[in-house]
């Protein structure tokens, strides 16, 4: 869904999301405000800005630990966040340069958010995360099964057909 993210927070959001909002949802630097925004709400940790961004979109995107964990080390380095061990896990709190620069970027950063509730609103909110849960629970499950040796042709059939019937059922709603 949308280009690679690199190190200092660029994240790509097109693909067939895009021409609805106008483009990629972040640009250059964007999540990164996003992330500092959620820990100028409430100290976090980096799992519960994964988590609240991607409730936020109604379950259509959610950043990567491998985006997320770079931009709060990122925003460390700069003094914009500081990070304290709790319980083996990290907690990373606003610094009071790091207000001062959300304040630099207030109306960016509104307008960031905007986009993504708007973009939670438009991909159904509460109810895509639950469709988007029981299709990762689909998804589990059967690689599971995979993992568990070599299938029989019978068992390729039935999983085959059990997903073509899914997929037709859907359709129908």
């Amino acid at each position: 869904m949308g280009e690679a993210f690199g190190r200092h927070g660029r994240e790509g959001f097109g693909g067939r999301f895009g021409g609805r909002f106008g483009g990629r949802l972040f640009d250059s630097g964007d999540l990164r405000l996003v992330i500092l925004s959620y820990i100028a709400e409430k100290p976090s940790h980096g799992y519960e800005i994964i988590k609240g961004i991607g409730e936020q979109m109604g379950g259509i995107y959610s950043p990567s630990a491998g985006v997320v964990y770079p931009t709060l080390n990122l925003l460390e380095d700069e003094g914009l966040a500081t990070v304290n061990q709790e319980g083996g896990k990290k907690l990373y709190t606003i610094t009071d340069a790091g207000r001062t620069e959300l304040e630099a970027n207030k109306s960016r950063i509104d307008s960031l958010l905007g986009r993504i509730q708007e973009a939670g609103k438009a991909f159904g909110g509460r109810r895509m995360l639950e469709i988007m849960r029981a299709l990762h629970n689909c998804k589990y499950a059967l690689r599971l099964k995979m993992s568990q040796g070599s299938l029989s042709e019978e068992q390729i059939n039935r999983i085959v057909n059990i997903i073509d019937t899914a997929a037709r059922e859907i359709e129908r709603v």
